[in-house]
C-alpha cells in the first residue's frame, strides 16, 4: 500500500467512527456556563505486534540482520487527558515508548508521541510523530491510530491498530494492554 492509500483508508475510518459517535452535548441550561475540565492519568503496560510489509529499506535491514516483517512489541503508555465535567470527548495527549523484536534477540527501541481525541463511548482516533532507533540513527514517520478502550471498574483496557509510514516503508501495529485510573484534580 502506498502511503497515499494508507492515509485515504485511515481518514474514511475516522469519519465513519464520529458518525456513529452518539451525539454529544456540551451545553447547559445556561449556554453561555463556561465548561470545566479535569484530567485523568491512566499509564500503564503496552503489549502487541508490528507487521512491516513490502520491500522497503527497513524490510530490507531487518532481512539482512535475520529478523522476520513480523515483531513482538512492549513498552509502557504514559497517557493524560484533559476531561469536560459534562459528557463529551476527552483530548488525549500520550508517549508511548516500545521496544520490539526480543523474539529474534534484539532490542528496537521506538517511541511515539500522540496527540487525539476520546468519544464517551470508548472510540479514539489520534496521530503524532514517531522515531524508531536504527543504527544509523533515529528514523522518524508519522503514526495514525483508531481504537476503542473498555472501561471496567477502573480499569482501562485500550484496543489499538496503528499505521506508521515514511518514504522507508510503512508499518502496521496491533497495541492492547491495561491502565488503572489515577486521577489528579476531576
Amino acid at each position: 500500500m502506498k502511503t497515499k492509500q494508507i492515509f485515504n483508508l485511515f481518514l474514511t475510518l475516522v469519519i465513519f467512527l464520529s458518525f456513529t459517535v452518539s451525539e454529544v452535548s456540551a451545553q447547559t441550561e445556561n449556554k453561555f456556563t463556561p465548561i470545566k475540565f479535569g484530567s485523568r492519568n491512566l499509564g500503564g503496560p503496552r503489549l502487541g505486534f508490528t507487521y512491516i510489509p513490502g520491500h522497503g529499506e527497513l524490510v530490507t535491514t531487518l532481512k539482512d540482520k535475520k529478523i522476520g516483517p513480523l515483531l513482538s512489541q512492549f513498552g509502557w503508555h504514559f497517557e493524560y487527558q484533559i476531561v469536560p465535567d459534562v459528557e463529551g470527548p476527552c483530548f488525549i495527549i500520550e508517549a508511548i515508548p516500545l521496544v520490539a523484536g526480543v523474539e529474534y534477540g534484539t532490542l528496537i527501541p521506538s517511541i511515539t508521541l500522540g496527540f487525539g481525541i476520546r468519544f464517551p463511548n470508548g472510540i479514539e482516533f489520534g496521530m503524532g510523530p514517531n522515531i524508531l532507533a536504527t543504527e544509523k540513527g533515529g528514523m522518524s514517520a508519522l503514526m495514525l491510530a483508531v481504537g476503542k478502550s473498555f472501561e471496567y471498574g477502573g480499569v482501562s483496557i485500550p484496543l489499538n491498530l496503528a499505521v506508521t509510514t515514511n518514504p522507508k516503508g510503512y508499518r502496521v501495529s496491533f497495541i492492547f494492554g491495561y491502565a488503572i485510573e489515577k486521577s489528579n484534580n476531576k
